[in-house]
């Protein structure tokens, strides 16, 4: 398949089909992932927004939590938005009952940080390695990020809060760039995909 990364968008719940468009728009092979061999089968994954707690709970139960912990473990490129980055977090500061994440990210995010449904908002935001006008970010009671390890990278922060990071091979971002039509964001990771594979898988 040459240069073109097959990238996977978690579709158990959440914005998928938006994430599905963007990512071809991104000169990537975009499939929808539910199960384990689905999973085996792409060089990286989005965990879109939606309801952190119900994903996790549904990729428990379709088998898939455990095999992508693993793979991201073992250096999966893996892209999380709003509840993505939440379900990325090492430590979530105040988790529902038993709401369990994949990891990967060595940071504390807070859920709905930003307020409650009919508290979201538009915000143009500068992220780090992504060249033009800022990003416009759509923030849908959206986490922000209260600390991070040393090893990650703060991409960019609004109104005195992280909202985009990465680490390695992890990227997350508090907002949902899938929903404006600006594919800069998806680029991004899709770079990330490429320069994660071997010239041998190419």
């Amino acid at each position: 398949m040459g240069d073109t990364p097959v990238i996977g968008v978690l579709a158990l719940q959440g914005d998928v089909r938006e994430h599905l468009i963007a990512l071809a728009a991104a000169d990537a092979v975009a499939r929808p992932v539910r199960r384990p061999e689905e999973l085996a089968e792409v060089d990286g994954l989005v965990l879109p927004g939606g309801e952190s707690t119900t994903i996790s709970k549904l990729a428990a139960l379709f088998g898939v939590l455990d095999p992508l912990r693993a793979r991201v473990r073992a250096g999966l490129p893996v892209y999380g938005t709003c509840a993505g980055m939440i379900l990325l977090a090492d430590k979530i500061l105040d988790p529902r009952s038993g709401q369990e994440t994949v990891g990967g990210i060595d940071m504390i995010v807070r859920r709905n940080a930003f307020g409650r449904q009919n508290e979201s908002f538009e915000a143009a935001v500068d992220i780090k390695g992504v060249g033009g006008d800022p990003v416009e970010g759509v923030f849908i009671r959206a986490p922000w990020v209260e600390s991070v390890g040393a090893r990650v990278e703060v991409l960019a922060e609004h109104e005195g809060h992280i909202v985009a990071v990465r680490q390695a091979n992890a990227l997350a971002t508090s907002f949902h760039p899938e929903l404006t039509g600006d594919h800069r964001v998806h680029s991004l990771f899709a770079d990330m995909v490429r320069a994660s594979r071997t010239p041998e898988s190419l």
